[in-house]
């Protein structure tokens, strides 16, 4: 199949009667000429007396070092904050100049950034913006803007203009938490990581019992759904907790008992309405490249399933089914840039994409994008320390932490994974997603700026947000926090900001514990293991008693708030 991804081109205004809430978007737009500018505003939470609006500026005139863009609301708003640019207002003009690391704009250039604001009565979304001083969108005058759907119905970004689905089970469970309530209406993901998960284990919900709630919520707006597709034959070859209820030649049964039934209800008419993401089989194809032969973490589960091929093949066949459905968007899991960071690591995983994503049928146009950070812990943004830095001649990248990675954070590895990915034949305009969902590292903990400059460790060490012993240790980890709540278009090149794994939600047993779906107890989940080579024979950790993968871990839970970045209310 084949669908093209266009960008967003037609002013909109969507607004969701009863409930108060409205989603709106302006663009302006090139017309029979390129316009000196575009800008997206996207008004994204509207509660009625207030509102926060994510802005991408693209400048399509000459390069520029510096920027300010202006704008006049018709209303009362009144910004009271701002992220990621200098948020001045004067009556009902606004102006919002460049920070310090995102004010080159190279011909054809974005820069992305948010605010809040409170209003009374109206919001209407402003009719005119001005880039240094140029009015955008009048070089050509207007035209009628092409269908932002593009030829296969889908819209560029699926995250964009539209609420999320609140999972109502993982809901009740947050909420019957101390505190919880602050959190229990955020979007996360529906795992679906066993056949029976599909209809539904016992009295829980299954895949049409959460489509028909998804329409429920619904209403007259926008709405998409998150799924994680996770059944893979031999699944997570290099660790236990997370295996899986197939064995590595169970490539018919996968498809037959598990994806073609998922396909069949997602092709349902009657959700043809919805935005269905699928994130596709996390913990898979990175370890076809880090974990086998000739690596000093190779395991021979990963040798199996590399020689037997059929991760490729699986994950081939759900992109191959999946993207036939014209409302289902395909993101495939990307590892981190505590796995793939490394040189040997990135250019060969993107391959490895590649070739799963050209198998069973499939081609590159059945991929909408790429998710990171899945189920992780990585920061999304280390400010005190970029990897060009150096102390005493010593680059940060010679700091034990860092261990000669090339990227220091999830967003500058997304942003270049997303680079490398276009660079071999995906799509252009592919966008990436972060799970955000434990990775704030907030709370006492939280260095205010850089560390020491004694040495590079210090420097480093002293001043890094993630708070782990090593980048290895991916089990339940102690200190972390609630990271960015999910939204979209947050910045150049990602599509959302996204709770792909459910606050709460255990990533594995910290002892043996026997049960009917597979999962083993793996050390990394054990607070007294010291190590092996893939976090540098470290402690892990781990907090203690947790129970299996996917049950609910109240004492994390309650850590995940206490620790949360941005801090909750």
């Amino acid at each position: 199949m084949t669908r093209t991804r266009t960008a967003m081109l037609a002013a909109l205004t969507l607004v969701a009667g009863a409930s108060g809430t409205a989603l709106a978007a302006h663009t302006a737009t090139a017309g029979a000429a390129a316009a000196a500018c575009t800008v997206d505003y996207q008004v994204q939470n509207d509660w009625g007396s207030g509102f926060t609006a994510a802005v991408t500026v693209t400048n399509n005139g000459a390069p520029t070092s510096g920027w300010s863009l202006g704008w006049t609301y018709a209303g009362s708003q009144k910004v009271t904050n701002g992220w990621n640019a200098k948020i001045s207002q004067s009556g009902a003009a606004v102006t919002a100049v460049n920070e310090s690391y995102n004010g080159t704009l190279a011909t054809g250039g974005s820069a992305s950034f948010g605010f809040q604001a409170t209003y009374s009565g109206g919001n209407a979304i402003p009719a005119t913006f001005t880039l240094n001083g140029v009015t955008c969108n009048v070089d050509g005058g207007p035209t009628d803007p092409p269908d932002p759907t593009g030829p296969s119905g889908r819209v560029d970004n699926p995250y964009a203009g539209a609420k999320g689905y609140v999972n109502p089970e993982w809901s009740a469970k947050a909420a019957a938490e101390p505190g919880g309530s602050r959190i229990a209406d955020q979007p996360t993901g529906v795992w679906l990581d066993r056949i029976a998960a599909v209809e539904g284990v016992g009295d829980g919900m299954g895949l049409r019992d959460h489509l028909d709630e998804a329409l429920r919520q619904k209403g007259s707006g926008e709405l998409y759904i998150q799924l994680v597709v996770y059944n893979l034959p031999g699944r997570d070859c290099s660790a236990l907790a997370s295996n899986g209820e197939l064995g590595p030649t169970e490539i018919d049964k996968y498809k037959t008992q598990y994806i073609d039934p998922i396909a069949a209800i997602l092709a349902d008419p009657k959700y043809a309405s919805l935005r269905i993401v699928t994130t596709v089989e996390i913990d898979s194809l990175p370890n076809l490249v880090t974990n086998v032969s000739g690596r000093p973490t190779a395991t021979p589960n990963c040798d199996v399933m590399k020689a037997n091929g059929n991760y490729q093949k699986g994950v081939g066949y759900a992109l191959n089914k999946l993207g036939d459905i014209p409302n289902v968007y395909n993101y495939i899991d990307a590892g981190h840039h505590g796995w793939l960071g490394w040189d040997d690591n990135f250019g060969a995983s993107a391959d490895m994409f590649k070739t799963a994503a050209t198998t069973e049928g499939a081609t590159v146009n059945d991929v909408h994008g790429f998710i990171v950070n899945t189920a992780n812990y990585s920061a999304l943004k280390e400010d005190h320390f970029k990897i060009t830095d150096s102390v005493n001649g010593t680059s940060v990248r010679q700091s034990k932490w860092v261990d000669w990675n090339r990227y220091t954070d999830e967003l500058s590895y997304a942003q270049a994974m997303r680079d490398k990915l276009v660079s071999i034949g995906f799509d252009k305009n592919i966008g990436m997603l972060i799970d955000t969902s434990r990775n704030g590292w907030g709370g006492t903990q939280r260095p205010a700026g850089p560390g020491a400059t004694t040495n590079v460790d210090t420097y480093v060490d002293g001043g890094r947000y993630d708070r782990r012993i090593h980048l290895g240790n991916w089990c339940n980890q102690s200190g972390a926090g609630l990271g960015e709540r999910p939204r979209a278009n947050p910045e150049p090149g990602i599509d959302a900001y996204v709770w792909m794994k459910p606050p709460g939600e255990s990533d594995g047993a910290s002892k043996e514990i026997p049960n009917d779906e597979g999962k083993g107890f793996d050390r990394m989940c054990d607070p007294t293991y010291t190590g092996n080579a893939r976090n540098g024979n470290s402690m892990s950790g781990a907090l203690p008693d947790a129970p299996l993968s996917g049950k609910w871990f109240s004492a994390q839970f309650q850590e995940l708030m206490k620790n949360a970045y941005p801090p909750l209310p």
